[in-house]
């Protein structure tokens, strides 16, 4: 098991960064990564393909992220539609399954081929979350979200260096107010809110090509209305970050196979429990959503 890519002293780096420099609770939290992972087969799962492609279309058309491009450091900016993604076209494992595959092919192929190209260790990755369309209706997806960042958190700690959140509803600005002072220090740190669309702060930390489409101009939002068709969104299967991760899955499990038929049915991940901290955000989220549902019907 290497979850490390040539980098063991980075990656221990993160599981500290993660414990506030805290040797024994970073050391337990690497030790239940590696058994989350084991028990789980983490290392297998880029054999298991999520078929048939029209199944795939549907969880990229409803669960939006992306690979838009690479930060003027290096780092690749990930995208994601945090407002109109719905996650409604499979089950909740299909989208757990989708969303550890693009974590594992991002720490596998993507960040050893930007440190490659950069010629340094890249372990990080900007993440540009994009609320265009966020309704009160999310708050039926807080379940997902939970089970989603949960992994993340505790089996890929501080591979987000900034969070950058735009096109911004009020909603957002609501919940927000509610939430941040629940977070810690370090996170705290790490989001920012621009204004409109972002381009011109973004455009400081990377150029123009690797902007996501909803940050090409204001008010363009998730929408997959682009004019220069599906290519420029990095959301869709038919852009080169999901066609390159599609045929990278499907070419190991041939590999693994050995020409035996690609099984179909989603892969099981035990979701992990959230810490306290993170039950206390995900809960006020749902109790602050309920309340503006209750003040938009008065």
């Amino acid at each position: 098991m290497n979850i490390h890519q040539g980098y063991p002293t980075e990656n221990l780096l993160r599981f500290l960064k993660a414990r506030d420099g805290n040797v024994q609770k970073a050391h337990k939290m690497l030790l239940e990564c590696l058994e989350w992972r084991t028990q789980n087969e983490i290392d297998k799962i880029l054999t298991k393909p999520i078929v048939p492609v029209d199944l795939y279309r549907g969880i990229r058309d409803t669960q939006l992220v992306g690979v838009s491009g690479y930060s003027k450091e290096g780092l690749p900016v990930i995208a994601i539609g945090v407002g109109l993604s719905t996650y409604d076209k499979a089950s909740v494992h299909y989208y757990v399954q989708s969303h550890i595959q693009m974590n594992e092919y991002r720490d596998r192929v993507v960040l050893p081929s930007a440190s490659k190209k950069q010629g340094r260790p890249i372990c990080t990755c900007l993440k540009i979350l994009d609320m265009s369309g966020l309704k009160l209706s999310a708050l039926s997806q807080i379940k997902l979200m939970t089970a989603i960042t949960t992994i993340d958190d505790l089996n890929y700690p501080e591979k987000t260096e900034t969070y950058y959140v735009v096109n911004v509803p009020y909603i957002f600005s609501a919940c927000w107010k509610t939430i941040k002072p629940l977070l810690q220090e370090r996170t705290k740190k790490k989001i920012q809110v621009l204004k409109g669309c972002g381009k011109d702060e973004l455009l400081k930390i990377m150029d123009y090509e690797s902007l996501p489409h909803f940050c090409r101009r204001e008010g363009s939002g998730s929408g997959r209305h682009i004019s220069n068709g599906t290519v420029d969104n990095c959301f869709s299967l038919d852009h080169s970050f999901h066609q390159d991760l599609y045929d990278y899955v499907k070419q190991q499990a041939l590999v693994k196979g050995s020409g035996a038929p690609i099984r179909h049915g989603s892969v099981h991940v035990k979701f992990p429990e959230p810490d306290t901290e993170g039950n206390k955000i995900f809960d006020t989220l749902e109790n602050e959503f309920q309340k503006l549902g209750n003040d938009q019907k008065i």
